[in-house]
């Protein structure tokens, strides 16, 4: 009798008797099971090696040999092994069974190619729902997901968790709302509500698609949540603007402890600190950080930090997690760096950036974005150009609108706006929103009027231009005592659909004696 759990620690030697003892005797009753051993054991390269001495006898092998070789050239990413198998398996005449064909279905897919998939699936006369799941599980995982859509709607087989799981998946990445509270429907009146992977990639839909509403019922009617489930719920309501709302679900996944936050968890809460400016909250997250063993503060979380720091204002912390960074990576270099210059820590910037390319750091596009913003914050306009040039012609970066953008602020600022206009002229591209923002506000700074009004047909006129720029506009005019021509304007933003919301913030004040360990009790809203 075969035993399975000796079979990882044979030695090649042992493994050669095993092979000569058991082709005295070749029947696939007795070599197949040895090789799904192997095929699911450390060394699935032995599959192969017994593979090819059962092909030297027409009867030592089956239909089932073919599958387990496969796995093992899946397993192993072996597409020249797995390719001579799917041409022995046509040539052998078993390329009408279905677990051979469903093998196969898997071997291309583990190898992302989709056009043998959809061959290979095609030739099947009756696919089963594994043939399904692989061919809708592949299409959306290579970006065809309306493809994925199209094959699960011409299924005519029941679908199991892993297919739906797919379909789900496809609906979230193609916003296809509609599409998915169908089979959302389907799901609980066929499937069971236990499944939380099932669960989790129907939270994911729902709040990738916006509606976060219905996130927050599912998720608090749902009979079991891991730590996927709580990660989804604080990621979504921070990307979706509600960073109130994303720190108290993360407060509550502590308090509760059904699931201990992972890197992804807090990457997220702390994105949602720095979005309300929440330090003390942002300390308190680093303190939970602090008290986990099993997650340091490096890579993701490390860069979280240190933007929650800068964006909450907090300069001297976000410099001492980044001083404690073993591994520096560019982002961390860039955070750093654009923290500093959005904090009027310009020159600090540049010193940094100096040490960067010593360490032999190459920068980004992002770094530059941080760069240029320093020296526009610092007045440094010969450098700011100099960084321009260098990121062009050194490092061949193509600027990006956001480069156009602080080059025009660095003119702006420094009261060179005959500069910038020109410099807006010489651009290879046409210049949006953000760009004539920045040479607007030049304009209202060094109250150049007639400037402003040359610009001011640009701004209708100009795809991507915001609303904080149109309300800018009309606030400039309207300090000039212009009120017809600042009325105007709001007509106009109307007219486009803008509304410029109230303003409001978070802001932090002494926690009472109470509140002492209440990690949210020490910042409030302020509205307007």
């Amino acid at each position: 009798m075969l035993v399975k759990s000796p079979m990882p620690t044979l030695t090649p030697k042992q493994l050669n008797q095993i092979h000569a003892q058991l082709l005295k005797n070749p029947q696939p009753f007795l070599l197949n099971p040895l090789l799904g051993l192997l095929t699911n054991s450390a060394t699935p390269q032995n599959a192969l090696v017994l593979y090819n001495q059962m092909l030297h006898r027409p009867s030592s092998h089956n239909h089932y040999t073919f599958t387990y070789a496969l796995k093992a050239c899946s397993l192993l990413h072996a597409r020249q092994k797995g390719l001579e198998i799917h041409a022995r398996v046509l040539k052998s005449g078993h390329y009408s069974d279905i677990f051979i064909s469903n093998s196969l279905l898997h071997f291309y897919l583990v190898g992302n190619d989709i056009v043998s998939t959809c061959q290979v699936f095609d030739s099947i006369s009756s696919p089963d729902v594994v043939s399904w799941t692989s061919i809708i599980s592949g299409l959306s995982k290579c970006g065809f997901e309306e493809e994925a859509i199209f094959k699960f709607s011409s299924m005519d087989v029941r679908p199991n968790s892993t297919t739906l799981v797919s379909v789900m998946s496809a609906c979230a990445s193609l916003r296809a709302v509609e599409l998915g509270k169908a089979v959302h429907g389907y799901i609980l009146r066929n499937m069971d509500e236990s499944n939380v992977i099932l669960s989790n990639v129907i939270l994911d839909f729902y709040v990738r698609c916006g509606s976060l509403a219905s996130a927050k019922y599912l998720f608090v009617n749902m009979p079991n949540r891991d730590v996927f489930s709580w990660t989804t719920m604080v990621s979504g309501y921070a990307q979706g603007g509600s960073s109130e709302e994303a720190v108290r679900v993360f407060q509550e996944m502590v308090e509760v402890g059904e699931a201990l936050p992972n890197e992804a968890t807090i990457v997220s809460v702390l994105s949602a600190c720095s979005s309300i400016g929440a330090l003390s909250l942002g300390q308190w997250v680093h303190s939970y950080i602090d008290s986990r063993s099993d997650i340091s503060v490096e890579g993701n979380v490390g860069n979280a930090l240190i933007n929650m720091y800068v964006k909450c204002g907090h300069v001297s912390l976000a410099i001492q997690v980044f001083n404690k960074l073993i591994c520096k990576d560019i982002i961390s270099w860039s955070t750093i760096i654009s923290g500093l210059a959005m904090n009027g820590q310009g020159v600090h910037a540049l010193q940094l950036f100096s040490l960067m390319l010593v360490l032999g750091v190459p920068p980004d596009d992002v770094t530059f974005i941080g760069l240029l913003s320093a020296c526009s914050h610092a007045g440094l306009v010969d450098k700011g150009l100099m960084f321009f040039e260098v990121m062009k012609n050194v490092y061949r970066i193509t600027p990006q609108m956001q480069h156009y953008a602080c080059m025009v602020d660095i003119y702006g600022r420094a009261g060179l706006l005959e500069e910038a206009e020109e410099f807006i002229r010489q651009m290879p591209v046409e210049a949006e929103g953000p760009i004539w923002g920045a040479l607007l506000n030049g304009c209202r700074v060094h109250r150049n009027e007639k400037m402003f009004e040359r610009i001011r047909q640009c701004l209708l006129d100009t795809r991507g231009v915001s609303i904080g720029t149109f309300a800018l506009l009309s606030n400039t005019y309207a300090i000039s005592d212009r009120w017809e021509d600042s009325s105007k304007v709001r007509d106009a933003m109307r007219c486009m659909g803008l509304k410029k919301m109230a303003g409001s913030s978070w802001i932090e004040v002494e926690p009472s004696t109470n509140d002492q360990d209440n990690p949210d009790a020490c910042y409030t809203f302020a509205g307007k």
